[in-house]
C-alpha cells in the first residue's frame, strides 16, 4: 500500500478521497487554487499545497504543477477524482514517467476508450452492440449526407473527444445537417482542442443506463450492476438510481456482461463506467466509457456495499480484486440527486456566493456527500455542484418517500440551488412510475412548470 497519496482535485470528490485514504491508513496531501484557499476540507488532509490562481487552466489543469506538488509532498500516487484531468492520458503518462502511480486505468486503455470513435472499434471487437453510425470520423460533406440518408433522420452529430453534451447536435432534416456539423466541430474544438466528429442514428426517447466496472492489474474484471441516469438536462445528469426502473432482468444481465467483455478487450483496470442507451424495445447500445470514477458512484456503493474509492486505491497499489462476481449483489434501491448552485427559475443560471445557512437532512438511509458548510463561499470558477444527496431504502417507493422528506429538510440560504426542482421531480407521476427517458425534463417537466 502507498505511504502517501496526492489528491489532484477539489471540493466534494477531494474530501471523498481524503476520507478513503484515512480509512486505509494512508497519509494524504491535497492541492488547491487561490479560489479554494481556506476551504474547510483542506484541514482534513495532512498537507495542502497551493497550485495557482482560480482559473483552472493555471491550477487544476496544469500538469507540471500537479507533478511538482506530488514530488513536494513525497506522494507515491495521485488520485485525479473526476473531471479536470481524470481522463487525460497525457497526465497519466506524465505520472508514469515521473515514477508516480496514477490511480486510474492504464494509459493504453485510456487511449483506446477516450475517443468515442476508437471506443466503438473496441466495442465491436468485444461483440458489444453499438448505435448504427458512420464508419469513422466525418471527413467530407458527401459522407455525412450519405449516412444520414441511409440511416434516416433524425441523426446525432457527436464530438469524438470529450463529453457532457458538448459538440453534440441532433439533426432532424437535411437542410440543418451541414450547419449542425460546423457548429458541433467549433464547439468541440473550443472545449477539447479536437474538432473531429462522427454521426450516429438518433434514438428517440432512449434511457441512459450505465454499468459500473472494477478491474485489477491481473486481468480480473467485475461489474457492480447498473445505474439509470436518464433524468438529464442538456446532457447533464440530475438524478441517478439503481436498480434501473423497468429494465428487464435479462437486459440487465446481458448489458452487464457486455460491459465486462469490453473492459477486458481494452485491457482496463481500476474503476470505470460503461454507458449505454436503451431504446423503447429494451435493446441496448454502447455509447462510451468513462475511464474514471463517476460523480454518481455512491449510488452503486449503497446497493452493493463496496467502497469504490478504496478499491481504486488498492488496485493501483497492485492488489488483486478481493471480490468475485458472485460476491456482488444489489440490495435495496438507491437514488441520488445532484444539488447544484444554480437558479432553476432563471434557466439554471449559476449562483456563486456565500452560503449563509446550510442545514443538511439526516436520518436512517440518508447520505450527503458535500464539502460545504455554513459560511462557505461557492466560487464562480468551477462546476456548480455543491452536494450529492443519496437515499438507500429496501424499495424504490420507500426511497422516494425518504427523498421527499430529506429535500424538505434541506435548507440552503445565500445561494440558489436545484433543491426546488428536485422537489417537483419527485412529485411528477411519470417519474414516480419510472416512465423516464433522456428527454423527460424538456418534454414533461419544463412544459408542466410553465403551465
Amino acid at each position: 500500500m502507498f505511504n502517501k497519496i496526492l489528491v489532484a482535485n477539489r471540493g466534494e470528490i477531494a474530501l471523498r478521497v481524503i476520507r478513503a485514504c484515512r480509512d486505509l491508513g494512508v497519509e494524504v496531501a491535497v492541492v488547491y487554487s487561490e479560489a479554494d484557499r481556506g476551504a474547510p476540507y483542506l484541514e482534513l488532509a495532512d498537507q495542502a499545497i497551493c497550485i495557482g490562481p482560480p482559473v483552472s487552466s493555471e491550477s487544476y489543469l496544469k500538469i507540471p504543477r500537479l507533478i511538482a506538488a506530488a514530488e513536494k509532498a513525497g506522494a507515491q500516487a495521485i488520485h485525479p477524482g473526476y473531471g479536470f484531468l481524470s481522463e487525460n492520458s497525457k497526465f497519466a503518462e506524465q505520472c508514469r514517467e515521473s515514477g508516480i502511480e496514477f490511480i486510474g486505468p492504464p494509459v493504453e486503455a485510456m487511449d483506446k476508450l477516450g475517443n468515442k470513435d476508437k471506443a466503438k472499434v473496441v466495442a465491436k471487437a468485444a461483440k458489444v452492440p453499438t448505435v448504427p453510425g458512420s464508419e469513422g470520423l466525418l471527413k467530407t460533406d458527401e459522407e455525412a449526407f450519405h449516412f444520414a440518408r441511409t440511416a434516416g433522420y433524425p441523426v446525432l452529430i457527436k464530438a469524438a473527444a470529450g463529453g457532457g453534451g458538448r459538440g453534440m447536435r441532433v439533426v432532424r432534416d437535411e437542410a440543418s445537417l451541414l450547419p449542425a456539423i460546423a457548429s458541433a466541430k467549433a464547439e468541440a474544438e473550443a472545449a477539447f482542442k479536437d474538432g473531429s466528429v462522427f454521426m450516429e442514428k438518433y434514438l428517440d426517447r432512449p434511457r441512459h443506463v450505465e454499468v459500473q466496472l472494477l478491474g485489477d492489474k491481473f486481468g480480473n474484471v467485475v461489474h457492480l450492476f447498473e445505474r439509470d441516469c436518464s433524468l438529464q438536462r442538456r446532457h447533464q445528469k440530475l438524478v441517478e438510481e439503481s436498480p434501473s426502473p423497468r429494465l428487464p432482468a435479462k437486459t440487465r444481465e446481458q448489458m452487464c456482461e457486455a460491459a465486462v467483455r469490453l473492459a477486458k478487450e481494452a485491457g482496463y483496470y481500476s474503476a470505470g463506467t460503461c454507458e449505454f442507451l436503451v431504446d423503447q424495445q429494451d435493446n441496448f447500445y454502447f455509447i462510451e466509457v468513462n475511464a474514471r470514477i463517476q460523480v454518481e458512484h455512491p449510488v452503486t456503493e449503497l446497493v452493493t456495499g463496496v467502497d469504490l474509492i478504496r478499491e481504486q486505491i488498492r488496485v493501483a497499489a497492485g492488489e488483486k480484486l478481493r471480490l468475485t462476481q458472485a460476491d456482488i449483489v444489489q440490495r435495496g434501491h438507491a437514488i441520488e440527486v445532484r444539488i447544484n448552485a444554480e437558479d432553476p427559475d432563471h434557466d439554471f443560471r449559476p449562483s456563486a456566493g456565500t452560503v449563509t445557512t446550510w442545514r443538511p437532512p439526516g436520518g436512517p438511509g440518508v447520505r450527503l456527500d458535500t464539502h460545504v458548510v455554513t459560511g462557505y463561499r461557492v466560487p464562480p470558477n468551477y462546476d456548480s455542484m455543491v452536494a450529492k444527496l443519496l437515499i438507500h431504502q429496501p424499495t424504490r417507493a420507500e426511497a422516494f418517500a425518504v427523498m421527499r422528506r430529506a429535500l424538505r429538510e434541506f435548507k440552503v440560504e445565500g445561494i440558489k440551488t436545484t433543491i426546488p426542482i428536485h422537489k417537483t421531480i419527485f412529485d411528477t407521476p411519470e417519474f414516480v412510475e419510472g416512465n423516464v427517458d433522456t428527454t423527460f425534463i424538456e418534454r414533461v417537466l419544463m412544459p408542466a412548470k410553465k403551465g
